[in-house]
């Protein structure tokens, strides 16, 4: 009896520690495709690889996790979103807005961020491998 509930436990205390992946809401995630606007949505983990998303309205958006490779979010406006872990590989940015946004953990390996705006972003460890910037004030290195 005691062996029987011991087995159990150990396999049940994996299952109370476990939290729940969050994904991102199909619903709103079709609003973004049909008409390029979902401001304050909940886009977490979204496969939006590939998208057309030009001149999207995004602003505080939660897209943490997102897949947005080779994504077109050219004009998009992404003032206050979430982009914590997303993944901008191959991204185009033109003449969009990240003010605000949280830019934490991005992975913008070959992303082409041209004429972008970034007042008040938060940056932290963001991939910019082979990143092309121009008019951008996002930089590396220190003082």
């Amino acid at each position: 009896m005691k062996r029987s509930l011991l087995v159990a436990f150990a396999f049940l205390t994996p299952l109370l520690w476990a939290r729940p992946v969050q994904a991102a809401d199909p619903e709103q995630v079709q609003q973004l495709l049909a008409t390029n606007t979902c401001p304050g949505c909940d886009l977490t983990n979204a496969d939006l690889r590939q998208t057309h998303l030009i001149g999207a309205d995004l602003r505080n958006a939660d897209l943490t996790g997102a897949q947005l490779q080779e994504a077109n979010l050219e004009g998009a406006d992404l003032t206050g979103a979430r982009l914590k872990q997303a993944d901008l590989t191959d991204a185009f940015l033109t003449n969009a807005s990240l003010n605000l946004t949280h830019l934490e953990s991005v992975n913008l390996t070959r992303a082409r961020l041209y004429n972008v705006e970034a007042r008040g972003a938060v940056i932290a460890d963001i991939n910019l491998t082979d990143v092309k910037m121009w008019g951008t004030p996002i930089s590396v290195g220190g003082e």
